[in-house]
């Protein structure tokens, strides 16, 4: 068994299923560029983080020091994103950081990956659908028992923009990129708007003090809602402070979750080894810049203790009469949701090929559909599974899932980068970390760090999901994945079988249902 879980898969067999040319059966079609890719990126990143988590944060945890929350947020993400840009330039291939692992720190590390990003894309889009559905619902005035977080038993919108997406999602990559590109325009005019048309509006003294002194928080606030560093050190529970502000960090990282999604699509990308790391840093580094922008004009506007959680830019310019303003911001924040749930469905699909086409699940879930070269079939699985969420499940106790599994994440992809270093000097690298492999450690701990900062029950929650992808790899992957098939023929060449086909098998860079 031991053996089994730390096997790895071939290098050359992660390039062969990512060629750029050769027969397209079981492949995804190259039709993306590095503008695509930014969009995509933009698209998930500027979304439910820079319209709800901005007023939570700074209101309950960090005050106007969430500016310096969402920079430190930024820093670490984009520590994260060179990491990736190096793996995806030189490995172009889907499932990324699941990719990744499997070629360097062995089959259960990529497995526990594999099953860490689905929760993450899965979750990710089902509650950024619930808060699509409350945003248009106060825009239009819907009504709030199909459409509210907290007034419906089944959130019908929600389950709606789901399925209505997906469908766009199934149909191809290049109308997916469309679509996006025109609601990340959307989105991306509003926040400059908002940043420019704030500023007149910030008063000094609502910035003052930046860092509130840190107090102790309220009863309903400790147990398993503290983060898990205050319980390991004995420290005594507080918000504010800068204490405050690293927690604050730790949750509004969920604003910059969804980048490596640019990964994802490696394999769709016309020239990945210089368009994706393009994609990825560009994308880190506008929506950092948005997000530091639009946050300091908020609190500027509005003392922290008076923001409105729940539409903390809107009703912000609201406060300050400029109601135009807020209806602009509303619309922003509808395209901003849309194109985040869409691209969440494209990433979980790219993901779960991928697992698929390794045997870790049946394989049959890894067909390309031969008119839209999309997987459709994974991809409709997780349609169904993320719209029951939305539409059943209140999900903001459970956002905090999505920032741990992220950064899980980027702490696999982060070691990857200097064990793949050593493992493989030769492989061809476009871009390369700097300082590595001092940057990638310094990644990887940072992301650690914020992990912990992190609430007692959300690793809870966190440890029992991997705890249930544990009994699916053992259950089946383990023994039906390729790799094990390979092992197997292997065998029954050297007890007797055709040695020359075992051989041959054995180095087949494609299974014969990825088709």
């Amino acid at each position: 068994m031991a053996t089994s879980i730390l096997r790895k898969k071939p290098i050359k067999d992660v390039l062969a299923q990512g060629a750029e040319d050769g027969d397209d059966r079981g492949r995804l079609r190259r039709r993306l560029g590095s503008v695509d890719l930014m969009g995509f990126g933009v698209g998930i990143v500027i979304g439910t983080g820079i319209f709800t988590l901005t007023g939570v944060e700074a209101r309950d945890t960090a005050g106007p020091g969430v500016v310096i929350s969402f920079a430190i947020g930024g820093v670490v993400a984009l520590l994260a994103a060179f990491c990736y840009a190096e793996l995806a330039s030189s490995v172009p291939t889907a499932g990324s950081a699941y990719t990744y692992a499997y070629a360097t720190l062995g089959e259960l590390a990529a497995w526990i990956i594999g099953w860490d990003l689905l929760l993450e894309f899965a979750l990710g889009a089902a509650v950024i659908a619930r808060g699509w559905s409350g945003y248009l619902a106060d825009l239009v005035g819907l009504p709030s028992a199909w459409f509210s977080e907290d007034g419906s038993v089944v959130n019908v919108g929600a389950m709606a923009i789901v399925v209505l997406l997906g469908v766009v999602a199934i149909t191809g990559i290049r109308e997916s990129a469309r679509l996006t590109n025109v609601l990340v325009l959307v989105k991306v005019a509003v926040c400059v708007l908002v940043v420019a048309a704030g500023l007149f509006f910030v008063k000094t003294a609502n910035l003052t003090p930046f860092i509130p002194p840190a107090r102790q928080p309220d009863a309903s606030e400790g147990g398993l809602a503290r983060p898990l560093t205050q319980a390991i050190f004995g420290m005594e529970p507080s918000v504010f402070g800068f204490a405050g502000v690293l927690t604050a960090a730790a949750v509004v990282f969920f604003a910059y979750t969804g980048f490596e999604a640019v990964a994802n699509l490696s394999e769709e990308t016309r020239r990945p080894r210089r368009d994706l790391p393009l994609g990825l840093i560009g994308t880190l580094v506008i929506s950092t810049v948005l997000y530091i922008g639009v946050s300091l004009v908020v609190v500027g506007m509005v003392k922290y203790t008076d923001i409105d959680a729940g539409a903390p830019i809107a009703s912000a310019f609201r406060a300050v009469g400029a109601g135009w303003a807020a209806a602009l911001v509303s619309i922003a924040a509808v395209a901003g949701l849309t194109s985040g749930i869409l691209v969440d469905l494209v990433a979980m699909g790219r993901i779960g090929f991928a697992v698929s086409r390794d045997g870790l699940i049946p394989p049959a879930i890894a067909k390309i559909h031969p008119r839209f070269g999309t997987p459709y079939r994974i991809t409709a699985i997780m349609v169904v599974v993320v719209a029951l969420l939305a539409g059943f499940v209140p999900l903001s106790a459970l956002a905090d899932l999505v920032s741990i599994g992220t950064l899980f994440a980027f702490v696999i992809v982060s070691v990857a980068v200097p064990i793949l270093r050593r493992t493989r000097p030769e492989l061809k690298r476009p871009f390369r970390v700097p300082f590595s492999p001092v940057l990638p450690i310094v990644s990887a701990l940072a992301c650690l760090y914020l992990m912990t900062n992190l609430s007692m029950e959300t690793w809870l929650r966190f440890l029992v999901w991997m705890v249930l992808g544990g009994i699916i790899y053992f259950g089946y992957g383990r023994r039906r994945n390729r790799l094990a098939r390979r092992e197997q023929a292997a065998e029954s060449g050297a007890a007797g079988a055709d040695p020359e086909r075992a051989g041959s098998e054995s180095t087949d860079p494609e299974p014969t249902t990825a088709g």
